[in-house]
């Protein structure tokens, strides 16, 4: 496409109000169901704002039935059956933008997808630099969405007008989007690829969530507390009170305690009153300033903020200092746990205490990379790094099925005929 963008602020037909009532889910299902084509879908969260991530607002498009904003939490209470929406929809494909993002909820809601179409996928498949919806939308169609409110607060009612817009521009353009995209992955004979990931997705986002082996160790900087078994074991602690209370409250847990301050915590180690007055995070309120509409949302939280006390985390520190030394999180076990789940991502500790598997990743990485310059491929979709790593961190041998070991670790056909000679070729 040549040119500026041409700017679209609202849905041609106009910005909808939100479905929330029995009546008003009947009509749209009849609507969709009279309709003909593939669905384009989205769904917004609350995500920043309340514990938990379901769907507050979900939104679809179909040819001949036009944009429809479902309220899910208003349409529950009202007793509608989603299976009456799968029934409307039947076979038709859904085309969605990431889709990892929003099956899950969909699944969670009782919706089926027949099957699937995720327009970042295609776009990541043909080479685009810049793959968000707002990007591939300028490359294809040569306009520029108006967007706005992708971090709001969607679990606010009413909605206002604004973020209505917001929504169903998500899925204005999905439908001539996925037409563009599958012409040019046909050129470009990746279309099979696509198909293979598409599948995946579906079956990946539609099934069971697995849950992180050892959640607290996901705080962000938690690396700084290495071989630090006490410091460890206090951001374990904190951790576990900020959820346990973020849960009860129905609130983000880091609008209770920062990940920061629960490191700044574990590292002082403060046992006396002073030492936890000290520590400014731990004694306020979390704040967030943006200078946005975002700062009035995430006021609306306040009360639920003022009634987790800076007592609370005094008590749960000083629980956690005083615990046996037999009661410390183990280090040794903690890496273990890590290790069964994946190879270590620490570059410097696969150079620094295995070379021998660091000089075969560099080897592996080496031809996945020419693979990817040769396909016109992003490396991490030629192959998932991680499964790299996995391969690499293993004691290989002659007698290894490379292709079946790619394919348990979750590889795709296309992949493994991709890259599962040079690989044999190159570390074996």
């Amino acid at each position: 496409m040549s040119g500026e963008p041409g700017l679209q602020t609202e849905p041609k037909e106009g910005v909808p109000e939100v479905t929330d009532t029995l009546e008003g889910f009947h009509k749209a299902c009849e609507r969709f169901a009279q309709a003909q084509g593939p669905l384009a879908a989205d769904a917004e969260r609350a995500s920043g704002y309340r514990y938990g991530h379901e769907d507050w607002l979900v939104q679809f498009k179909r040819q001949g039935a036009g944009i429809v904003l479902f309220d899910p939490f208003a349409l529950r209470e009202a007793g509608a059956d989603w299976e009456e929406f799968n029934q409307a929809i039947g076979s038709a494909v859904w085309i969605l933008h990431d889709s990892l993002q929003d099956l899950p909820g969909f699944a969670d809601l009782g919706m089926r997808p027949a099957g699937l179409y995720d327009t970042e996928v295609a776009a990541r498949l043909l080479g685009l630099r810049h793959f968000g919806l707002a990007a591939v939308t300028e490359h294809y169609l040569n306009i520029s969405l108006a967007k706005e409110h992708s971090a709001a607060d969607w679990s606010y009612r009413p909605l206002p007008r604004d973020w209505r817009n917001y929504a169903a521009l998500d899925v204005e353009l999905l439908i001539e989007l996925e037409a563009m995209l599958t012409a040019d992955l046909i050129a470009a004979g990746k279309e099979e690829w696509a198909r293979q990931e598409f599948e995946y997705r579906l079956a990946k986002g539609m099934g069971h969530q697995a849950q992180h082996p050892v959640p607290w160790m996901r705080i962000s900087h938690f690396s700084k507390l290495n071989r630090d078994r006490l410091g460890q074991t206090v951001a374990k602690a904190l951790w576990e009170e900020r959820d346990r209370l973020a849960r009860e409250y129905d609130i983000a847990p880091t609008l209770l305690l920062s990940d920061a301050a629960i490191i700044e915590a574990a590292q002082k180690k403060p046992r006396r009153g002073q030492d936890f007055r000290r520590i400014r995070s731990l004694n306020e309120r979390v704040r967030i300033h943006m200078g946005t509409e975002q700062d009035k949302m995430f006021e609306r939280y306040a009360p639920i903020q003022r009634q987790v006390k800076p007592s609370v985390w005094k008590r749960v520190i000083q629980e956690a200092l005083n615990l046996p030394r037999d009661q410390w999180a183990d280090q040794s076990t903690l890496q273990e746990e890590a290790a069964s789940v994946n190879a270590p991502r620490s570059m410097k500790l696969w150079k620094e205490r295995h070379p021998e598997r660091y000089e075969r990743l560099r080897r592996a990485k080496a031809i996945i990379g020419q693979i990817a310059d040769d396909t016109h491929t992003p490396v991490d979709m030629v192959i998932k790094p991680q499964i790299l790593r996995n391969l690499c961190w293993m004691d290989l041998t002659e007698g290894l099925d490379l292709p079946g070991f790619l394919r348990e670790q979750g590889a795709r056909e296309w992949q493994i005929g991709l890259v599962a000679e040079s690989l044999s070729r190159g570390i074996m």
